[in-house]
């Protein structure tokens, strides 16, 4: 079994196992250039050459193709389905006795803690996160019915932290829908407590939910505006200089996918470093990772996307992530340090920081198209050594 997103000349070099391609080419008819053209991904081809390979690999043409996405029954009982219906609603009886605001918030900051710094944050939170939902959903419910405003305001800056998390969960495991979902239901209940640092908080996560849908130019004026909100807004300090130096960092990555390189680098030096050299230390402001550290990562983030692989290798050679509060993020620096090395060609140092990725995230290697992709090219373009250790990565990842 192989991976459905592996792409056809992956399955074909993988069905061809230690068989050698010019023998493989040569009883198909084709020439073992053309055939490495095919597995590398350079050429696509046709039907009856497609027939002809599976027939000498010895499997169907339909394992050569991607295979079809599972049924709406069979996806059903999924861990993310499970969350996504307790999100809907689908949760206690009404009549239940609601669990507190204190316990609740104890749970949603233990599945924070986890969700930024564990190796298997996926599969904890899958665990996790059901219930928790469950119990917070019912608990807002029965709040705002009832008439003790006190628990009522707690209940929902509980639910406005857990909305956020979900955010971030269901972002990373490709339902941006509902995280779009999540991240409105984080602004109401912030809005509802009124709590500024939390509303700007759940600005924030906004902003990363139409960065996730491809809306960049929105996403930066969303953060550019809250920003504003924040500066004026009843923010106790340093909180306040965080808060806003995470919104313009959503600000930053906006003008860097829309490819306004200038504009980026102007802002991360103008309005993102000053705010992180007056919080001095990386905090982690309503989860934010803001920082010093968060500002340097972003600055390799611009020059990756830039194409400027070279200058961004140079600013990651100084840059320490192992104080940062969240894995996420220190794997995501590692993940384009990784995507600059394959830039430039350089295999071996791609590689390495894959594998190096692996220790520390497994589960975010496995599940992050851009890790998936690069350890593909790797397979394709790397020495022989290089490339066996890629097959066997890209085995333990699921890709085959």
């Amino acid at each position: 079994m192989v991976a459905a997103d592996l792409p056809i000349g992956d399955r074909i070099r993988h069905y061809r196992g230690g068989r050698r391609q010019d023998a493989i080419a040569g009883l198909v008819g084709i020439s073992p250039d053309y055939l490495s053209q095919i597995e590398r991904g350079i050429k696509v081809p046709s039907l009856p050459i497609l027939y002809a390979l599976a027939q000498e690999l010895g499997v169907p043409a339909a394992a050569l193709l991607s295979e079809q996405p599972p049924t709406v029954e069979e996806a059903s009982g999924t861990t993310d389905t499970a969350v996504g219906r307790a999100l809907l609603g689908y949760g206690p009886p009404r009549g239940t006795e609601p669990v507190r605001a204190g316990a609740l918030r104890d749970r949603v900051k233990a599945a924070w803690r986890s969700w930024q710094a564990d190796g298997d944050r996926f599969t904890k939170a899958a665990e996790t996160l059901p219930g928790l939902v469950a119990d917070v959903e019912h608990a807002v419910r029965t709040a705002r019915a009832g008439s003790d405003v006190v628990e009522r305001r707690a209940v929902l800056r509980v639910a406005a932290d857990l909305y956020c998390l979900l955010r971030s969960y269901l972002r990373r495991t490709g339902r941006v829908e509902l995280a779009t979902l999540a991240a409105d239901r984080a602004m109401r209940a912030a809005e509802d407590a009124d709590d500024p640092l939390r509303i700007a908080a759940a600005q924030w996560n906004l902003g990363h939910v139409l960065l996730a849908a491809g809306q960049p130019g929105e996403a930066e004026e969303l953060a550019l505006h809250a920003a504003e909100q924040v500066a004026a807004a009843r923010i106790a300090e340093p909180e306040r200089t965080a808060m806003g130096g995470a919104l313009q960092l959503v600000a930053v990555v906006g003008a860097a996918r829309r490819r306004r390189w200038w504009e980026a680098r102007e802002r991360l030096t103008k309005h993102a470093a000053p705010a992180a050299r007056a919080v001095a230390d990386d905090t982690n402001v309503a989860w934010t990772v803001f920082g010093p550290t968060n500002v340097a990562v972003h600055a390799v983030s611009i020059e990756m996307e830039a194409g400027e692989s070279g200058e961004a290798l140079h600013t990651a050679d100084a840059i320490d992530t192992s104080g940062l509060p969240s894995l996420e993020r220190e794997f995501t620096f590692g993940l384009e340090v990784a995507a600059c090395h394959s830039q430039r060609r350089d295999d071996a140092a791609a590689l390495l920081a894959l594998l190096s990725l692996e220790a520390i995230a497994p589960e975010d290697l496995a599940r992050t198209p851009l890790a998936r992709q690069l350890v593909l090219t790797v397979i394709r373009r790397a020495r022989a050594m290089h490339a066996r250790q890629a097959e066997q990565l890209a085995v333990r990842i699921g890709l085959v």
